[in-house]
């Protein structure tokens, strides 16, 4: 004899298999956009792109936009940071290398460029959905707010500058170094063979 709870587990599994059959799709096709960053950061900028129209044409929702880019910036610093942060590991006594002779290291990031192309995707789309409700359209005086955000961007940007400096790392790579051998003395003074 079935009781009351089983119409309810009945409803339940479709969803719950339509769920799971979408997350599973969903993490196919990212999976496959993986080695392809050129064209997942195009896709990005035609969100971004979208979401500025809306707010363009709407003539609102400021502050969400201001809350966007404050988890853009959030994000570039989780970017241009390193995994392991050396002015904490120099306490420990190690650090990054200083000299030529020191271990090389690589430079491995806080926040992996996958996961900042995910994140910053999926607050676009979020932010885009946001303006199609009123309760998000905080009547702000905009100008104020872009000053506002441009300036802690200055400073936080001068910060991770001077942290870079510092510890001497540089967030990026412009593919593999090459490998050309030592000159000889003879090809470097530029005078012919025979």
């Amino acid at each position: 004899m079935e009781g009351p709870g089983a119409d309810a587990a009945s409803a339940v599994a479709p969803i719950a298999k339509w769920r799971s059959d979408f997350s599973r799709m969903f993490q196919y096709y990212l999976d496959r956009s993986t080695p392809h960053p050129l064209q997942r950061w195009i896709g990005t900028l035609a969100a971004a792109l979208i979401y500025l129209l809306r707010v363009y044409c709407v003539q609102g929702f400021y502050i969400v936009t201001y809350g966007l880019g404050i988890y853009i910036l959030n994000l570039l610093i989780g970017f241009l940071s390193p995994k392991i942060d050396p002015e904490f590991e120099a306490l420990d006594g190690a650090s990054l290398p200083t000299k030529g002779s020191d271990e090389f290291r690589p430079f491995i990031r806080r926040l992996p460029e996958f996961k900042f192309w995910y994140a910053i995707t999926k607050a676009f789309c979020v932010a885009f959905l946001m303006t199609f409700f009123s309760i998000f359209d905080v009547p702000v005086f905009w100008p104020i707010l872009l000053c506002y955000w441009i300036v802690l961007f200055v400073l936080t940007m001068k910060r991770q500058m001077m942290h870079m400096i510092k510890y001497r790392y540089i967030p990026f790579s412009f593919g593999k170094q090459k490998y050309t051998g030592k000159r000889s003395a003879a090809s470097t003074s530029g005078s012919p063979r025979d």
